[in-house]
């Protein structure tokens, strides 16, 4: 948690000292450049959940929004922070980090496209921009130590007595988007939901559960009420345009339809982060519960499944999953699921001749490719599997795990350069700038290496220095 506390007021700082401007704060250079600095800073403080299937997910729904937000100033990346805090924030330059524990308090894919947009929205307006101009700076440290403390939630004493001193300094107003801004934002993400023809359902389930979890822990509110607050009013507004065009309702089958993905990666991220107990109880009372529907038992059955290969008992987990598999036969995916696990017992051809199916039918989907590499991998067939993480690597530049594969692969074919350079970027992708920097002098030096993979070593030595300056 120390850590997680140094690292945020680094990065709140780094912000700050870019906003400290006339104008807009900073110029849309400055808040590129400034927002690469502050994910290396997130990486250092927060795992990021990277798996290409919940990464593939996020960033579509992302995209499906901006294609109806218009043109953009920033190229727009979307991660999933493992955290137990409830939050989500925009941070300078389209980059827009999603919580877990966020996460696992929604119930539908539409929940989860409002907050996005709800975040695209603040960027669209600049808010952070701009709360930065109006504000009276007395003091960049007392400032970024205030929005630390936010950040980490206000309880405990270390945030507490960061708190302190920045409200004496009179800062803490700042930390706060107004009313206005959360008005403007969610009429952007209402409008935006509609141009999707999703129901603004969704953004007002949303909001009240935000509004339930504020009343429950008054003691202890999240920091994403803090900096996004009174959903009250938000739920209030929200219902107020629904109401008027006469929205809402039971949801639609083409909603049903998308909750699939939606718990799918909701259970994932759930069966992955989550304590093993509490998370089995919470999927144990849904499928036990007689008035829930067939498909939501046939979900948490599938979450089940996934516990269970978390817990290497992989029978269990093909016998859930085969369950649902035919109750949902025209979900392909569940057939990568299932590979992932034959793979895991061992069962590498029978896995392979899966995958190989679910890769020819969607070639550009990469959790098929990513898992047919490694199975590809384990049968000897390195070629292959060197070819399909490199297209993973190239369809998704910041999936960290997928240089380290790449490599461990090349290391065992004796190509020192190349295997120094992608253990580097692992390195560099896992924000630990320090092993990165040290992989790139190696691969720089081996014996053998192409001029272009050394213009390359160059080049990320470079983004480290600037990086390592702050």
């Amino acid at each position: 948690m120390f850590r997680q506390m140094v690292c945020l007021v680094v990065i709140v700082a780094v912000c700050v000292a870019g906003s400290l401007r006339p104008s807009y704060a900073f110029t849309i250079g400055e808040e590129r450049e400034i927002g690469e600095k502050l994910l290396y800073q997130v990486r250092q403080a927060f795992p990021i959940v990277g798996d290409p299937d919940l990464h593939q997910y996020l960033n579509g729904l992302g995209q499906e929004v901006l294609e109806v937000a218009g043109l953009q100033f920033f190229d727009y990346r979307f991660f999933i922070v493992e955290s137990k805090q409830f939050n989500a924030f925009a941070a300078p330059s389209g980059l827009i980090f999603f919580y877990t524990e966020l996460i696992s308090s929604m119930n539908s894919e539409d929940e989860l496209v409002s907050v996005i947009a709800h975040e695209i929205g603040h960027v669209v307006k600049r808010h952070l921009a701009s709360r930065m101009k109006k504000g009276t700076i007395v003091n960049i440290a007392t400032l970024g130590a205030a929005l630390a403390a936010i950040a980490l939630g206000g309880g405990g004493a270390a945030s507490q007595a960061l708190l302190a001193g920045s409200l004496a300094a009179g800062q803490s107003a700042q930390l706060y988007f107004s009313r206005e801004d959360e008005k403007e934002a969610d009429l952007l993400a209402y409008n935006w939901l509609k141009e999707l023809n999703r129901n603004p359902e969704g953004q007002k389930a949303m909001l009240q559960t935000m509004r339930r979890i504020t009343r429950y822990r008054m003691g202890q509110v999240p920091q994403y009420l803090l900096t996004h607050p009174d959903p009250e009013a938000r739920l209030d507004y929200v219902e107020s345009l629904m109401s008027a065009e006469g929205l809402g309702g039971d949801k639609t089958p083409a909603q049903k339809e998308r909750d699939f993905s939606f718990l799918r990666f909701k259970y994932r991220i759930m069966t992955q982060i989550k304590d093993n107990r509490s998370v089995r109880a919470y999927l144990g009372n849904k499928l036990q519960d007689q008035g829930s529907s067939s498909f939501a038992r046939n979900m948490a059955r599938y979450g089940l499944a996934q516990l269970d290969f978390r817990e290497n008992n992989y029978d269990q987990a093909l016998d859930k999953l085969n369950h649902v598999i035919s109750a949902l036969p025209e979900k392909q995916i569940l057939f990568i699921d299932k590979a992932v696990i034959l793979a895991s017992q061992g069962e590498f051809e029978q896995a392979r001749i899966m995958l190989d199916e679910a890769y020819r039918r969607h070639p550009q989907d990469m959790y098929a490719a990513y898992q047919l590499a490694h199975v590809s991998e384990r049968l000897g067939d390195l070629e292959s599997a060197e070819r399909l993480l490199r297209q993973v690597a190239f369809a998704m530049p910041e999936f960290s795990k997928v240089y380290f594969d790449l490599g461990r692969i090349l290391s065992a074919r004796g190509e020192t350069a190349q295997s120094r350079f992608f253990l580097g970027k692992f390195n560099l992708y896992e924000g630990k700038l320090k092993l990165a920097e040290e992989n790139f002098r190696e691969a720089r030096s081996a014996p053998g290496i192409s001029a272009s993979l050394r213009t390359e070593c160059e080049e990320l030595l470079a983004l480290i220095e600037r990086l390592q300056k702050g």
